[in-house]
């Protein structure tokens, strides 16, 4: 069986999208290839470990500039990595630079999550230099929906390796069981209806204006997650007096993700840029048969979330339309069932575990990892 080397930021239970992406390619490779993977620790030490069956090593970090971790032994870890493919998670600043530096001879695939979203001469001045050794080596470029493909203008030269495979989702893993039936029904009584956020406190996330959309409406908020923009959104609830109708829950186990997600009557993505290329929480909140609100920033997140029929898509970055939408949601009890069936639905027609195996399956094949499905 072939060797398949997922090179990413950080690997659960780290929180994050790509995080969760990475680990359910592996799930979903399982039996087609033999996956393994590398990524950076969250603290100084490298530890190698089997979590569920994968191969982790997780390389120490020395420093953090800005966003960035710095992992001095990350290049040598990448050289000693035996894989007959590499697949570089991007954007990935650090894992491109080691990259570039160990000039690696195995067959490469950038899975391409989202636009670096930079000023143009800081992207062609810092970032290009380091992407352009693996995208001029990399046989294909996976993107997540048709729309991310179409808007990412650094794959222009690359248009004919360019492959869309859409994430999938395991719909058992968010069904109700009996304690999450419980808690899930707590929340309920304790809160009442609610919208959530669920996702890394950063910039982008929009939750500067999910707040301000709060203002003047009778709306609850529950805001889930973690990240350096915390303690400022905090404050801005403050300053906006919304202590008490919105509330910030930190990062919360899985078992407490789902029960927020059936407790919730609308899941809320406000993100304000295209660095949310997909928006991973809408398939976890469909699965649920939440409906979703999610702004047209130019990536596959209203691909994903189809206006008017799963959710409603707002503008970017106007509280004003969020406001609406919310209040239009939380007002229709038939309508938010609606969207919630729909949604649902489209997960089970389009984004399943299964398809996501079968998409993985053919990009293997393609690149002669394995033998055609139909001639076993």
């Amino acid at each position: 069986m072939k060797r398949v080397l997922h090179v990413g930021k950080f690997y659960p239970p780290v929180s994050g999208g790509m995080e969760r992406v990475v680990e359910t390619l592996c799930r979903a490779g399982a039996g087609i290839v033999e996956s393994r993977v590398l990524v950076m620790n969250t603290g100084s030490g490298t530890i190698e470990e089997t979590v569920d069956g994968i191969d982790v090593t997780r390389v120490g970090v020395a420093a953090t500039a800005g966003s960035v971790a710095i992992s001095p032994a990350f290049p040598s870890n990448l050289r000693r990595a035996r894989a007959d493919l590499i697949v570089l998670h991007e954007p990935n600043p650090w894992a491109l630079l080691s990259y570039a530096i160990v000039k690696p001879s195995t067959p490469l695939v950038i899975w391409y999550h989202s636009d670096v979203v930079r000023h143009p001469v800081q992207y062609a001045l810092f970032y290009a230099p380091i992407a352009r050794p693996a995208y001029r080596r990399a046989e294909r470029f996976i993107v997540s929906s048709p729309t991310l493909g179409d808007h990412a203008a650094v794959l222009g030269p690359y248009r004919d390796r360019v492959r869309v495979i859409p994430f999938g989702i395991d719909l058992s893993e968010w069904d109700l069981d009996a304690p999450a039936r419980a808690r899930s029904a707590e929340i309920a009584a304790e809160s009442g209806p609610f919208v959530l956020f669920a996702g890394r406190h950063v910039p982008y996330k929009g939750v500067d204006v999910l707040l301000r959309a709060l203002r003047d409406t009778p709306i609850k908020a529950v805001i889930a997650g973690d990240g350096p923009q915390r303690p400022a959104w905090e404050n801005l609830m403050e300053d906006l007096g919304l202590r008490g109708q919105a509330r910030f829950v930190g990062d919360v186990p899985a078992h407490e993700l789902h029960a927020l997600m059936h407790a919730c009557a609308v899941l809320v993505l406000p993100s304000i840029t295209r660095a949310e290329a997909f928006g991973y929480v809408q398939l976890e909140a469909m699965a649920c048969s939440k409906p979703l609100i999610s702004t047209d920033v130019p990536s596959g997140v209203s691909w994903v979330n189809q206006h008017e029929r799963t959710g409603l898509v707002v503008r970017a970055g106007d509280a004003a339309a969020l406001r609406a939408a919310m209040t239009r949601l939380m007002a229709d009890t038939a309508l938010r069932d609606r969207f919630g069936a729909a949604g649902r639905q489209r997960v089970q027609n389009e984004f399943t575990l299964a398809a996501l195996r079968d998409r993985i399956r053919g990009l293997y094949e393609e690149l002669g990892m394995t033998t055609p499905a139909h001639a076993c």
